[in-house]
């Protein structure tokens, strides 16, 4: 469905008399089956009522989104689990108590009153609480289960602000509440509660080790990219690219500016993503400086960095790989799947 006319709220200020009259709006929206974008705190989302098979068909229009990818179903309050599960385990309502509201997504078995387009044709559904005032106001205000991927077009990286879901989405859907820079910046971790142990099917904003203080070990799918039918967004198709390829190195600052000085060479214009110790010293054309490389930092501005640079100004871009586990090994799943897997690695033979 395309819309002539997007509308936009600011919902900075919750609780006063705009946030409610916006939300109020939006929710009414959701409930005569249309779409709205909404900031949560990892990224935004795109609503829309997840019982509704127009409803969630139009989100895979929107978005130009595969029909076999399911979509993560929003709840206002704990409690509204059962509005999409047939039933919550003891483990999952352990995990629930300890990150929800939060970034985290827990995969149960699916009641049978959700549009079958939601769970892709699976037995089972993924359910987050997100932890941000609009978010929740206006699932809560539409009355329903509300099955949200992030709001941009497939394959481009995550709206982190409004403006992002702009680009991509003006025209195509009813509205956007724009709540300013969200906080986490990644999508959050999925996890198979319908398993023993359960199984981390995609990292993001809860870690491995926060998730095996509550509730022990838990395993790691081994096939995050597999080819088989995934249970959970992000895990099939490519995602999160730029409009122009990047490219991971992994060495030295020196082998940063080798690469960006080939490049050049060649007669390719260069932007590359560096912390501030290194700003002004790589020789790309174009730089976006991080405050800090920590991963934290990193997956907060890192969709924005990827959205800064237009195939217009550049043809390559260049950022060096994040170590570390945790919040680390989430923040590079999204690197590499943005860099369609293009790492360059440093000869350190002696």
């Amino acid at each position: 469905m395309d819309y002539q006319h997007t509308v936009h709220w600011s919902v900075d200020n919750v609780g006063d008399k705009a946030f409610q009259s916006a939300v109020d709006e939006a929710g009414a929206m959701l409930r005569d089956g249309k779409l709205i974008a909404f900031p949560t705190e990892t990224v935004y989302g795109l609503g829309a009522d997840a019982r509704s098979d127009a409803a969630v068909e139009a989100v895979f229009q929107a978005k130009g989104r595969p029909a076999d990818n399911p979509l993560i179903v929003h709840i206002a309050d704990e409690q509204d689990a059962l509005l999409a599960a047939a039933a919550v385990t003891e483990t999952a309502e352990k995990l629930m108590q300890a990150f929800w509201p939060g970034a985290l997504t827990i995969i149960l078995p699916h009641n049978g009153t959700l549009s079958t387009k939601v769970t892709a044709g699976l037995p089972t559904v993924g359910i987050r609480l997100p932890d941000h005032p609009a978010a929740r106001a206006v699932i809560r205000a539409s009355g329903c289960p509300v099955a949200a991927p992030s709001a941009n077009r497939s394959g481009r990286p995550s709206p982190t602000r409004a403006v992002h879901v702009a680009e991509d989405l003006d025209g195509r859907i009813a509205g956007v509440l724009d709540g300013g820079p969200t906080g986490v910046g990644l999508e959050s971790t999925v996890i198979d509660c319908t398993v023993e142990p359960p199984l981390i099917l995609r990292p993001g904003g809860v870690t491995q080790k926060e998730i095996e203080n509550v509730i022990g070990a838990v395993g790691v799918d081994p096939a995050l990219a597999g080819d088989s039918q995934p249970k959970s967004p992000g895990m099939k198709y490519r995602h999160y690219a730029p409009e122009a390829p990047l490219t991971l190195l992994d060495g030295s600052a020196a082998f940063m500016r080798e690469q960006i000085s080939a490049s050049r060479e060649r007669g390719e214009r260069v932007g590359v993503i560096l912390t501030k110790d290194l700003a002004g010293e790589s020789g790309a054309e174009r730089e976006y400086v991080l405050p800090d490389g920590d991963p934290e930092t990193v997956a907060r501005e890192l969709y924005h960095a990827l959205r800064t640079f237009k195939q217009t100004e550049v043809d390559q871009i260049f950022m060096q790989v994040i170590t570390g586990e945790d919040l680390g090994f989430a923040v590079m799943n999204r690197l590499v799947k943005a860099a369609g897997g293009r790492v360059l690695t440093e000869n350190r033979m002696l």
